[in-house]
């Protein structure tokens, strides 16, 4: 391994004079640049104790815990990436995990890990402390192993925030809200939902933000930047740790956890930031680093970086852009019918041939209706439904599973996916909202699969079982509306898309609708009729209207769906 360290030595200078002749007595001698281990400053026995509990306790939280995780990265299809596959590399559960999927969830049992992984820590670095004192005699390596630490906790918080920045550098997190969103009232929202979108209507800020977070992963990669990283990582992630205790957001665990490896990071320059700032004294921000003395060390070591960077930085941002403007998991993919795009008053509405007069206090009829840009539905009735706590992401690959537009919604919004048979001009449409059975699928396992019951796939589908066959639709009538996957961009296509389609397609639980839609006046009235989700006939007359909001429509929208 390295058979010297180096240290480096930068002057830190902010505006400040040199200290004068009077002040120093050796100020025309350079400072040395270069020092032999036998120089360096001893570690006390209680640095050591600290350094040895922080090494395991770093080392734990820096490294997948989930075997899940090494078989993807294994079996990836790194010829044909999905964006979400490096974003499952660089986002992964870390620690002593005894409480399941906790490290991105809602509720504290995330911060329980660290307070576990602590205690083996402290074990382990009392065991280590033991043995070095039988021994009485140590090998003095603590600068090595301290920089090699280092090198560790800086490449897991730079590719764990590179993945974190880019759904916001390319504004897909937290999407421009939907039509049914704009129209619901501001009161039907949770706090989560309020403050996603807030930051949603401005993409353009969003973009800000990811510019940050990605901007600190890609410092944290050199040394020489370490600094600035773990500051702008630190100074961001706080933030975001606040917010979501604020707002319910339900991921203050793992924003939480890139604050913690950024501190780690910034423990050495708080003494030569005082020494500084406060004492105004002339400080040399002291570097430790092996020197790589055999080729072999150096050219694994350049091979290992430069593949790191070109895949988190270049790589990733292609994907990131394709995803954006194709495949905005939030957001469903698929453009839905244009000629039914737009808000509609409900100006007739019949169940079973009886026509039932408007009322705001029905609980059965329509009263607007919304055709999203994409394959959705939405109408309004008064009657609450199950509201869907989440935030609307995951890793779905169908559109039906992409429920941004509906969680944190009440006020009786109903959400319907459709697939269109446009031959016959029917709507075969499925309930989008799952309620509380949606909750916990941020992150199942490594990859979150919506089929059957909402579990994972291998929960949902035991070995050897062969899938049930769902003939709602009939075959003549798929064989019209085709498969969902070859409907995407060539250019998005993936084998994770098309291997998450098939996975997702199990039947599921849902309301169902089928209805035929007839366009009139050019578009200005749309009726519907058919079965809805409790098998009984309805007729509805929709009459479009445009609606101004004062919301300006955004400039950076997610998704092509002209």
């Amino acid at each position: 391994m390295a058979k010297t360290l180096k240290i480096t030595s930068e002057r830190l200078d902010l505006g400040m004079s040199a200290p004068s002749s009077a002040t120093t007595s050796s100020s025309a001698e350079p400072f040395p640049q270069y020092l032999e281990p036998s120089t360096v400053s001893e570690w006390k026995p209680w640095q050591k104790v600290l350094f040895r509990i922080a090494f395991v306790f770093f080392v734990s939280m820096s490294l997948p815990n989930n075997l899940d995780w090494y078989k993807e990265v294994l079996t990836f299809d790194w010829l044909h990436l999905h964006y979400r596959d490096l974003y499952d590399v660089a986002r992964f559960g870390s620690g002593l995990n005894f409480f399941g999927n906790t490290l991105f969830g809602s509720n504290l049992n995330g911060y329980a890990v660290w307070i576990i992984t602590l205690i083996f820590a402290t074990v382990l670095g009392f065991i280590w402390t033991g043995i070095a004192i039988y021994r009485q005699k140590e090998r003095a390596e603590y600068n090595l192993l301290y920089y090699w630490l280092k090198v560790i906790v800086r490449y897991r918080a730079g590719i764990g925030i590179i993945g974190f920045g880019f759904t916001k550098l390319t504004p897909t997190q937290l999407p421009y809200p939907s039509w049914g969103i704009l129209n619901t009232n501001f009161g039907d929202l949770t706090l989560q939902k309020i403050y996603w979108l807030s930051i949603g209507i401005v993409p353009w800020y969003e973009v800000f933000t990811g510019v940050v977070e990605v901007l600190a992963g890609a410092f944290l990669f050199f040394r020489a930047t370490t600094f600035w990283g773990a500051i702008l990582l630190f100074g961001a992630l706080a933030d975001i740790v606040y917010v979501n205790f604020a707002y319910d957001g339900g991921v203050h665990v793992y924003s939480s956890y890139f604050v913690l490896f950024s501190a780690f990071l910034l423990v050495d320059y708080i003494p030569k930031l005082y020494n500084l700032l406060i004492l105004e004294k002339y400080t040399f921000p002291n570097t430790y680093y092996p020197v790589f003395s055999e080729a072999w060390q150096r050219v694994t070591r350049i091979t290992l970086k430069t593949a790191t960077i070109i895949i988190f930085l270049p790589v990733f941002t292609y994907l990131a852009v394709v995803n954006f403007l194709y495949d905005p998991y939030k957001q469903p993919a698929l453009k839905g019918i244009p000629e039914l795009r737009g808000n509609y008053n409900v100006t007739e509405f019949k169940l079973n041939n009886q026509v039932i007069p408007y009322s705001p206090l029905d609980t059965v009829r329509w009263q607007q209706a919304t055709f999203e840009k994409w394959t959705t539905l939405t109408f309004k009735v008064n009657k609450p439904v199950e509201l869907d706590l989440s935030n609307g992401g995951g890793a779905p690959m169908r559109d039906i599973n992409r429920t941004f537009e509906l969680t944190g919604v009440a006020g009786g919004q109903r959400v319907f996916y459709y697939e269109a048979d446009t031959v016959h001009k029917t709507l075969y449409l499925q309930d989008k909202n799952r309620g509380n059975r949606q909750e916990g699928r941020e992150f199942l396992g490594n990859r979150t699969d919506f089929g059957g019951d909402g579990r994972t796939n291998a929960a949902a589908k035991k070995k050897g079982e062969k899938p049930k066959e769902d003939n709602w639709i009939p075959k003549e009538v798929l064989a019209i509306i085709g498969p969902e996957d070859p409907k995407i961009e060539s250019i998005a296509r993936s084998t994770r898309r098309t291997k998450g389609i098939q996975a997702e397609s199990r039947p599921a639980k849902r309301h169902r609708m089928v209805l035929n839609y007839e366009v009139l006046n050019g578009g200005a009235r749309v009726i519907l009729s058919g079965i809805n989700e409790n098998k009984d006939s309805i007729r509805v007359v929709l009459d479009r209207y445009n609606k101004k909001y004062a919301l300006s429509r955004s400039t950076l929208e997610a998704g092509k769906y002209d």
